[in-house]
């Protein structure tokens, strides 16, 4: 590392960075408290669920290798002892959020949604009521939106611009702010009826503490005003009415500026634990006023929420204490214990501080992205929020989103940065982080923009992460109180290595970020002057994402390869299984003997190999239809002593299916934007893309020069070499420079003619390796091709080919040795 840069960033954060005045420094807490980290793994996703500390986790294991807890419920000794530990545990939540025992409730729940479904389930909703919310707020807020709707009430967003937080200056709030009131949602076409003069009716708003997409905190005056004068948002609304309460969504902004209850009189504040300390999960709370407690309703009872009931007629006598009225059943007692030791953990460190060594980094972050220019001087990085040089880094909470663009203002997809950070052991998030409306807001999408991306198929969690030339979503990193100077440096390092264009000299074969494929005058000269290519293997992958056999002789037939992944193994919950999920999928060898009609397979987790007979008379499963790639397959299932024998071999239920008749009813959506489309043209088996998939001897060859380089320059102390099988392809060939085949455009193999649909995407498969029945995983040799071969967000490697059939002669074959002759770009 280059500690001239550390030494630069401590000029401006040494005060801050580090916990320079607690019990221990930042280096002393990595190294004695995640020293699983020491493998090189920089964790970015805190806002996701920040890293528990070892030393937490031991204190938690001796707690309960030390002491015995019982049901809450029960009247034992251990019981009423573990009654106490969950009532100390209450008092430390309503501690951390300075709430007065007299005034707040700590009711413990599965977590921040558990809790957000419990206030909009029992909230007293009526036709005179509102659900205000801003439009920053996650998924598990906006679906309150459902139980108000739901009771005729009246629903609406408002968005607020510029509130950050001005240390509760309100007079400055509604002068400093824009906030807008956008169209108020009804059902079952309820009308707008007056409001109740005597303004009997419950309102509620809500807002997060800090936006989890964008890092800006909300201005928590915001809750005075709205239980004292809703008129100064609301003006002259008819919905300014009736009693308002307020409900903030602390998930993300307890974890460094918990709100402060004794100053703002907040009626709901919902939390999980897993996002202040990593463990456990599973577990959140609710802060909650008595006041407000009296006005929920909890319809359902259960064990610990009745004082008596009675079976076989309506009556039930509901307990009085607001814990035991809404915690339904037996509480997460050795979760509630287990948070003590976290909250120990960050008393000691105390939350101001972790802000300021938080804000640090994500100051420094922000302001290198910034400054990124490509060599043509455009701009590389958009991050979201409001960042002002005016706004203390104190108040830019504890994330960085943004988008990356390419020289010519073209944006990078998110999950290509993904892709290529988790290869360098960098874990973020992307997406929109379950917050469609700070994701809209930010990224400029309209109600147009947005049905018309579900309309093209984009869901959350998809790869679908450009749309007619939009994000959909944008890239967050986020930084958490164990969080080092070297993990933000190693980032900036990965986006500038990844991202930023500099002036450069092309080696041969790599591929720019401007989209073209150069080759150096000389390699151009002799692989124009070359017109010998010869097959060198020929593999044949009968079932899916399992082993293929090579031959030296095979048949064609209308869908490539005869019999090429004419198979694939589906699960019991109907997903199509590959190596990217069940990596032991690698261990099943094949075979196919045409002679016999046989297909062979074996796998070391079975003592007999399995024989399967090719003929028609084999199949007892029936006839179904399964949907992939965009296409509606007919298949053939088997029999149960088959599907048993693949379900050993890879350690979970699953069944064989045969490619009976693909029916070709294209399901992919049709949009205008170029992609690495599968082929539609040609008849498919179970392909990804196309009929085959060819490489060179001399492309990878090549590689393993990068890869050997990678290991001597101390990338990677691991000497990682490859053989074409790596890549699962149908035909290797040698002949020529390495990379020729990118400007291949048609081939002829004896009488056959064949079509190049371009380069081959690849993915983690590839770095899938198998030694004594065990598979491994690596990053390589993924991580070097991502170095040289990246395109418009495809790392590629091979080129797909199409058979292109004018009369199918029964004799068509491809054989080792034929002769590859190419006709070029």
């Amino acid at each position: 590392m280059d500690y001239a840069d550390k030494e630069e960033f401590l000029k401006e954060f040494s005060e801050d960075y580090g916990y320079p005045n607690g019990p221990k420094s930042i280096d002393q807490i990595r190294a004695t408290e995640f020293k699983r980290l020491e493998n090189g793994t920089v964790y970015l996703d805190h806002a996701g669920a920040t890293l528990y500390s070892e030393l937490q986790m031991e204190a938690i294991f001796r707690d309960f290798t030390t002491n015995v807890y019982g049901n809450p419920h029960s009247q034992s000794d251990i019981s009423s002892a573990t009654c106490d530990i969950v009532r100390a545990a209450r008092e430390q939540v309503l501690d951390y959020f300075n709430a007065s025992m007299k005034d707040y409730k700590c009711i413990f729940t599965s977590g921040a949604t558990a809790a957000l479904k419990l206030v909009g389930e029992a909230f007293p909703w009526s036709h005179q009521s509102s659900y205000m919310y801003t439009m920053e707020n996650h998924n598990s807020v906006l679906g309150i939106r459902e139980y108000a709707l739901s009771q005729g009430a009246a629903a609406f967003a408002i968005d607020v611009e510029e509130a950050v937080d001005n240390d509760g200056l309100s007079e400055s709030l509604v002068t400093s702010t824009k906030i807008s009131l956008l169209p108020i949602q009804r059902r079952k076409g309820a009308s707008f009826p007056e409001r109740d003069p005597a303004g009997d009716a419950y309102n509620l708003f809500a807002f997060p503490s800090e936006c989890n997409f964008s890092g800006s905190r909300f201005n928590l005056d915001l809750v005075n005003i709205m239980k004292k004068n809703p008129e100064r948002i609301l003006e002259i609304s008819p919905f300014s009415k009736g009693r308002w309460m307020v409900l903030i969504d602390a998930a993300k902004g307890c974890v460094t500026q918990p709100p402060d209850l004794s100053k703002y009189p907040v009626d709901f504040v919902v939390m999980s634990f897993y996002k202040i300390f990593g463990y456990p999960t599973g577990l959140g709370a609710l802060i909650m006023r008595n006041d407000a407690a009296k006005l929920l309703k909890n319809t359902y009872f259960s064990g610990g929420t009745v004082a008596a009931s009675i079976a076989d007629i309506d009556f039930v006598k509901r307990r009085q204490g607001v814990e035991e009225l809404f915690e339904d059943g037996t509480a997460s007692f050795l979760s509630i214990a287990s948070i003590r030791h976290g909250f120990n953990l960050i008393n000691s460190l105390t939350a101001p501080a972790i802000c300021r060594h938080i804000a640090s980094l994500g100051m420094y972050v922000r302001k290198v992205l910034l400054s990124l220019r490509h060599e043509n001087g455009a701009d590389v990085c958009t991050i979201y929020g409001t960042y002002t040089s005016e706004v203390s880094y104190h108040d830019t909470g504890s994330l960085v989103s943004f988008n990356l663009k390419r020289p010519d203002g073209s944006w990078f997809g998110y999950r290509e940065v993904e892709k290529l950070a988790s290869l360098s052991g960098i874990q973020l998030r992307t997406g929109c982080f379950c917050n469609p409306g700070a994701c809209a807001k930010y990224l400029g999408l309209s109600h147009s923009d947005l049905l018309s991306n579900i309309e093209a198929g984009h869901v959350c969690w998809d790869d679908n992460d450009i749309i007619h030339g939009k994000p959909t979503g944008a890239i967050r990193v986020s930084f958490g109180y164990m969080s080092t100077f070297e993990d933000a440096k190693k980032f900036i390092d990965f986006i500038r290595n990844s991202f930023v264009s500099f002036p450069n000299k092309c080696a041969n074969g790599n591929l720019s970020r401007g989209g073209s494929i150069h080759f150096s005058p000389e390699g151009m000269e002799r692989w124009l002057a070359v017109s010998k290519y010869v097959i060198k293997f020929i593999t044949v992958y009968p079932i899916k994402s399992c082993a293929g056999f090579s031959v030296e002789r095979w048949p064609l037939c209308s869908t490539g390869l005869l019999h090429d992944r004419e198979w694939l193994l589906k699960s019991q919950t109907g997903e199509i299984l590959t190596q990217k999920k069940v990596p032991e999928m690698c261990l099943i060898s094949t075979y196919i003997d045409l002679n016999q009609e046989i297909l062979v397979v074996k796998s070391p987790r079975c003592r007999d190999e399995l024989p399967i007979n090719l003929k028609p008379d084999s199949y007892n499963g029936g006839i179904d239809e399964i949907d992939l790639y965009g296409q509606r397959y007919e298949v053939l299932g088997y029999a149960d002593e088959v599907n048993l024998w693949f379900s050993k071999a890879i350690g979970r239920p699953c069944s064989l299916l045969q490619c009976f008749s693909p029916k070709f009813r294209v399901c992919l959506n049709k949009r205008g934007d170029t992609v690495m489309c599968r082929d539609l043209e040609s008849r498919l088996n179970f392909t990804n893309e196309a009929q085959f998939l060819l490489v060179s001897e001399e492309s990878v060859s090549d590689l393993n020069s990068k890869l050997s380089s990678n290991t001597r320059k101390g990338i990677d102390g691991v000497t990682v070499k490859v053989n074409p099988m790596r890549f699962r392809p149908n035909l290797v060939v040698s002949g020529g420079e390495p990379y020729a085949e990118d400007r291949w455009r048609n081939l002829k193999i004896g009488n056959n003619c064949l079509t190049s649909l371009g380069g081959c995407n690849r993915c983690q498969m590839i770095n899938f390796t198998h030694k004594d029945g065990q598979v491994q995983k690596s990053k390589e040799p993924l991580a070097t091709l991502a170095s040289y071969r990246r395109l418009k967000g495809k790392i590629l490697f091979g080129i797909l080919l199409r058979y292109d059939i004018t009369e199918l002669d029964t004799d068509s074959y491809l054989e080792v040795g034929q002769e590859v002759h190419v006709n070029p770009e």
